[in-house]
């Protein structure tokens, strides 16, 4: 436990149950008004973002996550099956808390997981990955230069814009927090 007067941003809080990332925490003082904190909060459940106030000295429960390496297996319905590397032991981990980042997820990649107890709250990507292009929209077509861009569909089923000299079967660098070609491998 500690006070609202000592949340700092990249705290975690547990709140009514559910985990929160302080993304931005403000005191707040008005002339005729008690002080307080104003709280950026993330939920790490859904990615959804609230403000919420807290009192000056209100007792909040903070947490820590543990971290663990895992590497993606495979999808088997809505769980997605990663192998823990140091325990060698199967974890499924729900659709919901991998949201839009299956759209890099292929056999093999390595993602750092976030515990709390033995629930995943979260999964983070490596920065970069190496991905196939399986199809490039307008492929054929006689202009092929570096300043003209078309939509690459990759292995893993998401879309990125590449130069129009990215080919099907080539293999490309992709900023997995942005989702933009960096390179040509």
């Amino acid at each position: 436990m500690v006070t609202s007067n000592q949340i700092t941003p990249g705290m975690i809080l547990s709140i009514s149950g559910k985990l929160f990332r302080v993304e931005s925490a403000v005191r707040v003082s008005l002339a005729k008004a008690a002080a307080f904190m104003k709280c950026k909060l993330r939920d790490l459940s859904d990615e959804t973002e609230i403000e919420k106030n807290f009192k000056m000295n209100q007792e909040v429960n903070d947490v820590t996550l543990s971290e663990e390496s895992l590497e993606y297996l495979y999808a088997e319905g809505k769980e997605h099956l990663f192998l823990d590397t140091r325990e060698l032991d199967q974890v499924s981990v729900s659709s919901d808390v991998i949201g839009d980042k299956i759209r890099y997820l292929k056999e093999g990649v390595q993602v750092n997981a976030s515990f709390y107890g033995e629930t995943i709250h979260a999964i983070e990507l490596p920065p970069f990955l190496e991905l196939m292009v399986i199809e490039v929209d307008g492929e054929g077509d006689s202009v092929a230069a570096a300043n003209v861009t078309t939509v690459a569909t990759l292995e893993t089923g998401a879309t990125v814009e590449v130069p129009g000299f990215v080919a099907v079967g080539d293999i490309i660098k992709v900023d997995t927090r942005t989702g933009d070609y960096i390179q040509r491998i």
